[in-house]
């Protein structure tokens, strides 16, 4: 997590809250939807998150496969993976869901992840959020900043000192979800899990986890069984309907466990030190319980790991075995491609890349990473249309921004570096410095029509959110 996260969350958390007023009932939609909007640029500002196309697509998909059988939402979702070692989830207002990185390690497989997922779209469905907000009418605007802060914080002494801090004048404030509330968004993860045709056994895992973590941190609660309490409970409920269907779930689907773990793994790369790495693949390729897909997937895992570390003929021979094992499948072919670029291959990372892209257009991390080699290789009208196709398809993936920002200034622009750049840092939380580029970009005289008329409402929204 960033230095100075409390200082940077906190104070517009409470400016975003003091917008609206307290009221005994549930904020409108309107009103969650503005508040919303606020939080989404200070969880850029304020926290780490994993900025990448290939991680980002997967949780989406998993995200929008459940809003598919959901029904028509009040919101737009974002889902997002928070560099962070808590066990922790948090679905803030206006369809926000964050994953801390702590969480993802401790699922194991595909179904259980969605379970999760499922249940934090349950809250935002039925406006759980919004309804405890306006229910603690009692208590100041600044201890209900304080209190949303800590729930996002996810643990530790920053959220020790903002409970602490909230509880100053002897008031008492709780945003926990109630039992009738778990109860509610886990039946209809339940009953949407069903609808996908996924097994419920994976929410039935997912609660033991909790429950174990639960009982062997009885001393330090994990922010997420706090905000989301009584796993045993929860437990016997989600058995109980699991049980009253038996003989209907035997014939759902246990999940694509190669793309899960590869996203496991690849968030693990993001996050934990080459040593502790190394040692839990070595432990995995040691284990005589492991079967031939973990021993596989800990080889890609090490493939990872030794790319990081410029071991590029190993990390290309462990990859080759992994891809030898499941065939061409295009996210390690896209992984192949990376390898050998930044091996210094170059000609054979576009070819790679390219049969890549070409196999999937929809393929967003084919998609970037051709862009990069393209760019490198000089075939700059090549690599803009590519970065533009990532930023079309995902518009708060702030890394494409800074790309087309570089690779306009080489075709020797003014406006749209500078515009590129503001856009950049506005998903990033860094509004004074958006601002500036932004208005930089509006003077000069080369900036297309279309990206000034963006970066007028890319400033209006700046002035929104600054208020």
């Amino acid at each position: 997590m960033r230095k100075s996260v409390c200082a940077i969350l906190l104070p517009i958390v409470c400016i975003s809250l003091s917008l609206l007023p307290l009221r005994s009932m549930a904020f409108t939609v309107g009103e969650e939807r503005e508040v919303g909007e606020k939080l989404l640029y200070t969880v850029r500002s304020a926290f780490e998150v994993i900025d990448d196309p290939d991680i980002s697509q997967y949780i989406t998909s998993l995200g929008e496969e459940v809003i598919g059988v959901a029904g028509i939402q009040f919101f737009e979702y974002h889902f997002f993976i928070i560099k962070n070692k808590e066990f922790n989830a948090f679905a803030a207002p206006s369809g926000l869901i964050f994953f801390h990185s702590g969480l993802i390690e401790k699922v194991d497989d595909e179904n259980e992840l969605i379970s999760v997922l499922a249940h934090e779209i349950g809250h935002i469905a039925k406006r759980h959020i919004s309804s405890r907000i306006g229910k603690e009418k009692k208590i100041s605007i600044a201890t209900m900043g304080m209190m949303l802060a800590s729930l996002a914080l996810g643990g530790g002494a920053a959220t020790e000192a903002l409970l602490a801090g909230s509880m100053a004048a002897g008031r008492s404030a709780s945003l926990h979800f109630s039992r009738l509330d778990e109860e509610e968004a886990d039946l209809l993860a339940y009953g949407w899990m069903k609808r996908m045709e996924r097994n419920p056994q994976g929410q039935v895992d997912m609660l033991k986890t909790m429950r174990q973590i639960a009982r062997y941190r009885s001393g330090m609660i994990p922010q997420y069984l706090l905000t989301h309490p009584n796993p045993e409970a929860r437990l016997d409920y989600v058995q109980t309907l699991v049980a009253s269907d038996r003989e209907e779930l035997q014939n759902f689907e246990g999940g694509d466990n190669f793309s899960f773990t590869r996203f496991k793994y690849r968030i693990m790369a993001e996050t934990k030190d080459s040593l502790s790495l190394r040692s839990y693949y070595s432990s995995v390729l040691a284990s005589s319980r492991a079967n031939e897909f973990d021993i596989i997937m800990a080889k890609y895992g090490l493939s990872l790991l030794e790319r990081a570390e410029n071991n590029y003929e190993t990390g290309h021979q462990l990859l080759q075995e992994v891809i030898d094992h499941f065939g061409p499948r295009n996210e390690l072919m896209v992984d192949k491609g990376l390898l050998e670029f930044e091996s210094g291959k170059t000609d054979a990372a576009y070819s790679t890349l390219s049969a890549a892209y070409d196999r999937d257009r929809t393929d967003m991390y084919a998609a970037f990473s051709l862009a990069k080699v393209s760019f490198q290789r000089g075939m700059l009208e090549k690599a803009q249309t590519l970065y533009q196709g990532v930023i079309f398809a995902m518009p708060d993936f702030a890394q494409g921004y800074f790309e087309l920002g570089r690779l306009s200034a080489a075709q020797g622009k003014r406006g749209e570096p500078k515009y590129y750049l503001g856009k950049y840092h506005l998903l990033q939380g860094k509004l004074p410095l958006a601002k500036h580029n932004l208005e930089t970009a509006m003077a000069a005289d080369d900036l297309l029509p279309q990206l000034a008329k963006d970066a007028r409402e890319s400033l209006e929204l700046i002035e929104r959110l600054e208020k």
